[in-house]
């Protein structure tokens, strides 16, 4: 008798392994993140955060990001300074991920930080689901389309 792997399956074990809500909220989704990567998303400034992001106004009154590791004391302008605040959500999921212990967001309702929570969430959620369907095949399930050739 084969084993058989159905997306439903998967979704078993994943509620059975991780207790992750069914559908989570912004808040729920970044509390798991924050367990999952060990940081902490603040809008607190602390003179050590590991990476920040926060609004700048350029000599002629432009408003521009700044993203960067540490406090924003050592600002690389070509790399660091956005114009565009959308350039942000890829920046912000990247320090959630990449080992940064305290992140530093000056507006911690802005869409960026929304995107980067959803997306980062997305990410992790992926993970885990091919990690319990390796795990699955790697116990003798197949697939519904293999088990028929």
């Amino acid at each position: 008798m084969n084993k058989i792997l159905t997306d439903e399956l998967i979704e078993r074990k994943l509620k059975e392994k991780y207790e992750h809500p069914a559908n989570p909220d912004e808040d729920a989704m970044l509390e798991i993140l924050q367990d999952e990567y060990e940081f902490k998303l603040t809008d607190e400034w602390n003179k050590n955060p590991d990476y920040s992001i926060y609004a700048e106004s350029t000599a002629d009154g432009y408003e521009v990001w700044v993203a960067t590791f540490g406090d924003g004391s050592n600002v690389c302008i070509g790399e660091d300074v956005h114009y565009y605040e959308s350039d942000l959500s890829d920046k912000l999921q990247e320090a959630m991920t990449d080992h940064c212990e305290l992140i530093y967001v000056d507006d911690l309702e802005a869409n960026y930080v929304q995107d980067a929570i959803m997306y980062a969430y997305q990410n992790l959620y992926e993970e885990k689901e091919q990690e319990i369907t390796d795990e699955l095949i790697e116990q003798g399930y197949e697939w519904p389309e293999q088990v028929e050739a």
